[in-house]
């Protein structure tokens, strides 16, 4: 059946997707935001209802749900060439821009001018994360039983370092079993609006979607062919087979989305593996807070010889001249395994108390990310106090840095007073490190 008047052509979405994949600055929100008011509010290509309900499944699938949404909403626009484009389109831009910051920081992170403006992103992305804090827990505990398992959250990844998955699993199977203990959490109810091009075009065409099934499933095998393969061929070899391995286990393990997934890579390349520090990390995420694209392309930043990515490690044995091969296979380890999971699960309905669980916990998850981003940033050392089968860290008071404090009280001004946003934000931290670290450092000879 013809489609219905004004329903966007394919070229169309493209130019589309590739100005929100261009544009989606500021971390999820602001990425899911301004999908939202291009697909829904000014097209009316989409509905609300469907927009949530879609974001709602993408958040239980492992990985950024702003890529995720994109993906999906491609696809139920113009199948998979649809998704394939949303989603790449998403991505690329942000990845290139990533790839060249990376680049600067590697050749030039060691100057003072670059040091400063380093370390002040790093105070300012701690007070983001903080405020991503805030806004999942407004909407996700509703009651009593979400904010006891984000508190059992953070107790059980703060205190007894127990493993991301095994938290976050255990929450979303506590809200399946038990869904009325959740009720209330996602992500809010649908606004009423006017009629959206695509719920007319599928009640025009009640059999489109089980059409578009077909090839989306192989289209996700195809996407896990091209996963699975590299990663056993690689399995065994110095440096590839460990980096192959480790992106590809956190793209299928790390639901609750980007800052769900950026705990678990602190937690794993930085206190288990080892790769880089946490102040490189912090710096990997300011970088990545002030590009366009999903928040995770800080984990396809690397460069040669140590830099504040995890993917760094990709070509140190690689000659240099395969570094933008070690960007594009971080990325790829990354991409595919999402891009199966979200097409050949392109039909299954969400559930709702297992996602209502899964956000709880996440409010626990960002809550250890904010503590143990915060202890490092404000204070040079720590030490591990032993309460039974649980490890404490508690920070030497002495060795507070108060250029750090400051700066960080400074972007909580001008985020959650000023409402200045998130771009505008890390720009004054970043200018305000800069001239800080050079006065102090100054000062103190």
């Amino acid at each position: 059946m013809s489609e219905p008047a004004g329903f966007p052509s394919f070229a169309e979405a493209v130019r589309v997707w590739f100005r929100v994949g261009c544009l989606s600055f500021g971390g999820p929100a602001g990425q899911i935001a301004l999908m939202h008011r291009e697909v829904v509010d000014e097209r009316c290509w989409v509905s609300d209802a469907r927009f949530l309900h879609a974001l709602n499944f993408c958040t239980l699938l492992p990985g950024p749900e702003a890529t995720q949404l994109a993906t999906y909403l491609g696809w139920l626009l113009h199948g998979v060439k649809g998704g394939v484009a949303a989603g790449l389109l998403f991505v690329l831009p942000g990845a290139a821009v990533m790839l060249a910051l990376s680049a600067i920081y590697a050749a030039f992170g060691e100057v003072p001018l670059v040091a400063g403006l380093f370390y002040g992103l790093k105070c300012a992305v701690l007070v983001l994360v903080i405020e991503a804090l805030l806004r999942v827990a407004r909407r996700a505990l509703k009651g009593r039983v979400p904010w006891a398992v984000a508190g059992l959250a953070f107790a059980a990844l703060f205190l007894l370092k127990l493993p991301f998955p095994a938290v976050v699993l255990a929450a979303g199977l506590a809200g399946y079993v038990v869904p009325a203990a959740f009720a209330g959490g996602g992500h809010g109810a649908a606004k009423a609006g006017p009629p959206a091009l695509l719920d007319a075009l599928l009640a025009a065409e009640p059999d489109r979607i089980a059409r578009l099934t077909g090839a989306a499933r192989r289209a996700g095998l195809l996407a896990l062919v091209l996963w699975v393969w590299p990663v056993v061929m690689l399995l065994g070899m110095p440096v590839w087979g460990d980096i192959a391995w480790f992106f590809s286990k956190m793209a299928v393990v790390t639901f609750g989305g980007a800052y769900a997934v950026l705990a678990y890579v602190a937690q794993e390349a930085v206190e288990n593996y080892r790769w880089l520090s946490a102040g490189q990390m912090l710096a990997g995420l300011g970088l990545a807070e002030t590009t366009p694209g999903p928040l995770i392309l800080v984990l396809h930043c690397r460069r040669l010889h140590g830099g504040p990515c995890p993917g760094r490690l990709l070509g140190r044995h690689a000659r240099g001249a395969a570094d933008p091969v070690g960007h594009l296979r971080a990325l790829l380890r990354l991409d595919l395994p999402r891009r199966a999971l979200c097409r050949a699960a392109a039909r299954c309905a969400a559930a709702e108390g297992a996602l209502a669980g899964v956000t709880a916990a996440v409010v626990g998850v960002i809550a250890n990310l904010a503590v143990w981003f915060g202890l490092r940033v404000l204070f040079g050392a720590m030490w591990e106090v032993p309460i039974g089968p649980a490890r404490l860290e508690v920070p030497i008071l002495a060795s507070i840095d108060p250029v750090a404090v400051l700066l960080a009280m400074l972007a909580a001004v001008s985020l959650f007073r000023m409402r200045m946003g998130v771009v505008k934000t890390l720009g004054i931290a970043a200018a305000a490190g800069l001239v800080l670290r050079t006065a102090f450092g100054w000062l103190l000879g």
